[in-house]
């Protein structure tokens, strides 16, 4: 048999297997689910080069395009790394059904594991899907092994439980052969959860809240509240960039700048001090609202945390909700600040947060804001407030930037997946 193998070139196609996860759960709507993932997998990957992609089997596979000879498999995994809808990714080689080149290429593959010198444990992990293949799992995994086990034994040792390496092998229309599953963001497809405008700050908490949403397939837009110039233009670059992070996410998204002086100023005349946290925000999710409303978008984003501040206690929350006319979506609300660090660690805004600008909610920010207002304390508060005058006026003064995704492909290092 070795002397058949040394004659036996070990030769394969290369893929990526792409693997779907809660989206085959959809039902009846599974296509739709699988197309949209199709797409903006495509989108990603049509920046990179030339690539083919195709679906079968609760799986999406990427392979070189025609005009390209050969995959890169590294730059196309880098490219789709942030997509949701997706639980992990492999690259794979593909070969026909052949045993003798199954041998050469398990022991090309076992070659290049191999090659630091140093002793490796493994085990194999066989899946027979075709089951007009001669062999049984049992007996490929025996054969492999020991193959494995004949040509390095200096190198290897089987450890079924806890292995340093394992060989994955799937037996279809072909050998399908691969040592690397890496894990994805999960989630939903971005563009099958609706339209929602993110309340973007320049804090740790609204990108990962945007995040969160993209998440779960809704497309973004932000809006961001400047109030020149008491906050700095560098503050407002900031959250610039942190929309700019968030189209690795969420792709293409468009960021409104609203000229949130004038509203600051006439509640820093009128209102109490005490109210001016909750009369601010009730602002400016009137503000907010009324641009998504010119938008057609039908929900609100907030990167609100349940107690971690004055103005996110019940009471205040009941306050500033009920200006609302659309809902507001808080995916941060249960979590504590050290969950939406690690968050904002893992997708590659928190650098960018912590930079010492700060937004018009810390530079006109009450010494002793009221933490259990009623609705009659922020009727009082905003009794001498040009309410409707003031919001119109911002929304007249708002700046829409768009932010392209094919425009930050590339800008940022590689983050981690979430496991």
């Amino acid at each position: 048999m070795e002397n058949m193998m040394q004659e036996t070139k070990a030769h394969y196609r290369e893929l990526i297997l792409v693997r779907i996860g809660e989206i085959a759960l959809k039902g009846l709507n599974r296509g739709r689910f699988e197309k949209q993932l199709l797409k903006n997998l495509e989108y990603r990957l049509r920046h990179e080069g030339s690539y083919k992609l195709t679906r079968a089997d609760s799986r999406i596979w990427i392979e070189a395009g025609d005009d390209q000879q050969t995959l890169d498999t590294a730059t196309a995994l880098t490219a789709v790394q942030d997509v949701f809808g997706y639980v992990s990714a492999s690259p794979v080689r593909a070969f026909p059904l052949d045993l003798d080149l199954l041998d050469a290429n398990v022991l090309k593959l076992a070659e290049e594991k191999f090659e630091d010198g140093r002793k490796h444990s493994f085990k194999l992990e066989v899946k027979r899907a075709n089951k007009a293949f001669p062999l049984k799992t049992y007996d490929l995994a025996v054969r492999l092994g020991d193959l494995i086990l004949d040509h390095f034994a200096d190198q290897a040792w089987v450890d079924v439980h806890e292995p340093e390496l394992t060989f994955y092998l799937e037996v279809r229309e072909d050998f399908y052969l691969y040592t690397e599953i890496i894990p994805g963001r999960k989630g939903l497809p971005v563009g099958m959860g609706g339209r929602g405008m993110l309340m973007l700050s320049g804090g740790i908490d609204s990108p990962v809240a945007g995040y969160m949403m993209a998440s779960r397939g809704m497309r973004l837009s932000a809006i961001y509240f400047h109030t020149f110039p008491y906050t700095s233009e560098e503050a407002k670059q900031k959250v610039i960039d942190l929309a700019k992070i968030l189209t690795r996410y969420a792709g293409d998204l468009d960021l409104y700048i609203v000229d949130f002086t004038s509203t600051q100023l006439a509640l820093n005349e009128v209102c109490p001090e005490d109210m001016m946290t909750i009369v601010m925000r009730r602002m400016m999710i009137r503000i907010a609202q009324a641009v998504a409303q010119e938008e057609k978008i039908p929900g609100l984003i907030s990167g609100e945390s349940m107690g971690q501040v004055a103005s996110q206690t019940l009471e205040a929350l009941v306050c500033t909700d009920k200006v609302a006319e659309m809902p507001i979506f808080r995916p941060l609300i249960g979590l504590d600040k050290d969950a939406t660090i690690r968050l904002a660690r893992d997708i590659g805004t928190f650098e960018t947060s912590i930079l010492p600008y700060e937004d018009c909610c810390t530079v006109f920010v009450a010494k002793h804001p009221k933490t259990h207002p009623r609705l009659g304390d922020a009727a009082r508060a905003e009794k001498h407030l040009d309410v409707l005058g003031l919001t119109l006026e911002a929304v007249q003064k708002t700046e829409k930037i768009p932010l392209k995704l094919a425009d930050n492909i590339g800008k940022y290092d590689r983050i981690s997946p979430l496991h």
